[in-house]
């Protein structure tokens, strides 16, 4: 094994009379034993391993793995094994749970494993099998798990699924398969399918009704839906989004007992919506887009709810809705569902109409093309002239150094020693054009590194050889230099170690009237790139320890907690993503974005990212709740930089969190197996358990059911001083000491 796995550092110290039963587990590799015989083999890669020889064999490595006869539990993760899967797995009889995802393994599923009567979990996700999924696979009694997902299986799926009693977990997700799914009406234990993104259809599947998740999400449905699911008591999550269903939508759905999410997006449902249809109140987001739904919103749904997430365009719902097509429109498409494909193509009774419009377009198009070359030859001629005239000038000589002093002494709650840069930062000031233009070189086009709806970002150094982020800002509405006082006065107020700092500000004017055409922000420059780099994509080749985690998370609460207590108003409901952590030269946390005015009105569209809170304006509702939507975007941070993948849907973290909630009453192997591997060995028990169950809790649907920040800081001080002293080793990265804790 130490030969076939290039002699991995971890195990360099084995020799032929190690005790391997009695070894301690480490990052790679864990051994299980029970009476002296290997029954659990987990080899888990990264980034920096394994290495392997040009000319490694998998058939050799599956050969040795033979010799282990009481072998229940298999893993090889992220090793890079490719070829395909050595009929030699089919020797290991005694095989309970085999996983061999994330590899390069190609072809079909090797017949010999069929023989591992025994086997009740098989995961084979994320690699290249191809061909079907072989007939055989229904012979498994015992099978609990099936996950196929991320490969290329094509073909239909075989009718010996039905024989799967035990079968509770049914992953087949990003494959090529198509045509019918099989009968699953009577395999009374599955809880968990999702076949989203195939080939599947056109008949909704029969599906049993103790499902907890069900996602058909991106296939080829295109009958109507089943009665059945209004029997489906226990499901928390529906998505049958992106496929053609039809027929009448089921308002029961909406009052299951347990369900908590719904998504029938971009399908052709029909029927008119009622304000007294009832709904589940753990319901959080409900979409209902792009289909032919007419009537009004429920009352439970409308869009002033601050308890769930609802989108409806796209549908013809009463005018006072936006985004929704006139009435014609879905009775037409109501009319085709019980036409054939083909008449519907001959009879369509708005080809006209599309043919009009088409028309009325090219003739509208080639006006504007007309337009346009006059403006060209316009400025071409003018240019000749010399009558080219700016359309604004900076007025910096009207903004005073005394004027930003005077913003400065008003804000309150920052120390003396703070405004003079005692955090190594240059004190707040106003900048004059010429030194923004001097800084960027002309903001030239190689020190754009961002851009913005309302402006970009570059990079500049100014003539101290501080480097620093200007934030151009357009500004929407013309205003007086003097209506930008206040807002000017709260982003003067971002000095903290633990947030990107605000160093000053420039204003550029219309010529004619004086008023703000743009404002430059200029912010201290954070170099490493965000926090996500560092604990779910590696950076060079390393991700961040535990105990780094710790720390980050820990600073990103100290940063939020100064949004919120540290400034006068406080900063609140800030949607803050992984992304908006940033990390400085030290790799100490840095927050980029905060809901201050000018810069909330000024962000990215889908600046927003996975959220409780629905909607992405300024947040209205009670201050005891305003904290507490910061609390749950710092749990969705937190789960991460727990699990060390990317969480980019509130999809991803229902899922997440529900394993997370599963992991608190499982033992402490179980709950390592969910951490990201680079870290799950080094991490002791208290201090894991203690991340998850905040974790968790900061992740409620209920905002009252939140911690406060202060109560977020103090678990986290907890679980970095209960981590184990035998991983102090953590430490060795001088980047992130803990410090202050």
């Amino acid at each position: 094994m130490k030969q076939l796995l290039n002699f991995p550092e971890e195990i360099s110290s084995w020799s032929d009379n190690a005790d391997f039963c009695n070894t301690q587990p480490s990052q790679i590799l864990t051994l299980s034993c029970y009476e002296d015989r290997i029954t659990q083999l987990h080899v888990t890669g990264n980034i920096w391993f394994p290495h392997l020889l040009q000319d490694f064999s998998a058939v050799s490595l599956f050969s040795n793995l033979a010799s282990f006869p009481d072998l229940k539990v298999l893993s090889l993760v992220s090793l890079g094994l490719k070829g395909p899967l050595p009929p030699e797995i089919g020797k290991l009889s005694s095989l309970e749970i085999l996983n061999v995802s994330s590899n390069y393994f190609d072809g079909s599923i090797p017949r010999e494993i069929s023989s591992l009567k025994n086997l009740q979990t098989l995961i084979l996700d994320y690699n290249r099998f191809t061909g079907q999924v072989p007939d055989w696979i229904g012979s498994f009694q015992a099978l609990t798990v099936l996950s196929l997902k991320n490969n290329s299986f094509s073909g239909q799926l075989p009718n010996s699924l039905t024989n799967l009693g035990s079968l509770r977990t049914l992953v087949i997700s990003a494959n090529n398969l198509s045509g019918q799914v099989p009968v699953l009406h009577n395999l009374t234990n599955l809880q968990v399918v999702d076949f989203e993104d195939n080939n599947l259809g056109p008949e909704f599947p029969s599906l049993p009704t103790k499902l907890i998740s069900l996602v058909l999400r991106k296939n080829k449905f295109y009958s109507a839906i089943s009665d059945g699911l209004s029997s489906c008591y226990q499901l928390q999550k529906l998505d049958i989004s992106l496929n053609e269903l039809v027929g009448p939508f089921l308002p029961s759905l909406l009052s299951l007992p347990s369900l908590a999410y719904l998504d029938i997006a971009g399908n052709k449902f029909t029927g008119k919506l009622s304000q007294n249809i009832s709904c589940n109140t753990d319901l959080v987001f409900v979409n209902l887009s792009e289909n032919r739904l007419t009537g009004e919103l429920p009352d439970c749904l409308q869009p002033d709810s601050k308890s769930r997430v609802v989108l409806y365009g796209g549908n013809c719902l009463s005018r006072r809705y936006q985004q929704q097509h006139p009435y014609s429109f879905c009775h037409n498409e109501a009319l085709a569902v019980r036409i054939s494909p083909q008449k519907q193509q001959e009879k369509r009774p708005y080809g006209k109409a599309v043919l009009a419009s088409s028309m009325v377009g090219g003739i509208g198009g080639g006006m504007a093309l007309l337009g346009l070359a006059f403006l060209v030859f316009k400025r071409k001629f003018d240019k000749q002239q010399g009558n080219e005239m700016p359309h604004t000038s900076l007025m910096v000589d009207k903004v005073s150094p005394a004027y930003t002093l005077k913003m400065l002494k008003n804000a309150r709650y920052i120390s003396e020693t703070m405004k003079l840069g005692a955090l190594g930062i240059a004190p707040y000031r106003t900048f004059v054009w010429e030194e923004l233009k001097e800084a960027t070189y002309n903001f030239n086009e190689s020190n754009l590194i961002g851009e913005e709806t309302h402006g970009q970002i570059y990079k500049g150094w100014l003539t101290d050889g501080t480097l620093v982020a200007i934030r151009s800002l357009k500004m929407k509405k013309r205003h007086s230099i003097q209506s930008y006082t206040h807002q000017l006065e709260l982003i003067s107020k971002l000095r903290h170690s633990h947030l990107v700092s605000a160093i000053g500000h420039c204003f550029e004017c219309h010529k004619d009237d004086s008023t703000v055409s743009r404002i430059f922000l200029i912010f201290e420059y954070v170099p490493n790139g965000t926090l996500r780099k560092f604990v779910s994509e590696g950076h060079s080749g390393q991700k961040f320890t535990w105990t780094q985690r710790i720390t980050a998370a820990i600073e990103v609460a100290r940063g939020i907690q100064f949004l919120h207590t540290g400034m006068v108003p406080g900063a609140y409901s800030n949607h803050l993503k992984i992304t908006d952590v940033l990390l400085d030269h030290d790799l100490h946390v840095k927050i980029s974005k905060c809901n201050l005015p000018l810069l909330a009105e000024n962000r990215r569209p889908d600046d927003g990212g996975v959220s409780s809170h629905g909607s992405k304006e300024n947040c209205g509702s009670m201050l005891r709740y305003e904290e507490k939507n910061d609390v749950y975007d710092f749990g969705v941070i937190l789960l991460e930089i727990i699990v060390g993948r990317m969480i980019v849907s509130e999809n991803d973290v229902g899922i997440s969190k529900d394993i997370l909630l599963v992991s608190l009453s499982a033992d402490d192997k179980a709950r390592r197996s969910i951490v990201d591997p680079a870290v799950h060995k080094e991490c002791s028990d208290d201090s894991l358990e203690t991340v998850i169950e905040l974790c968790v809790r900061c992740l409620s649907d209920e905002p009252s059911e939140r911690p406060s920040v202060e109560d977020v800081i103090w678990n986290l001080q907890f679980a970095a001083q209960v981590q184990d002293p035998r991983h102090q080793d953590c430490n060795s990265n001088t980047g992130s000491p803990i410090q202050g804790i």
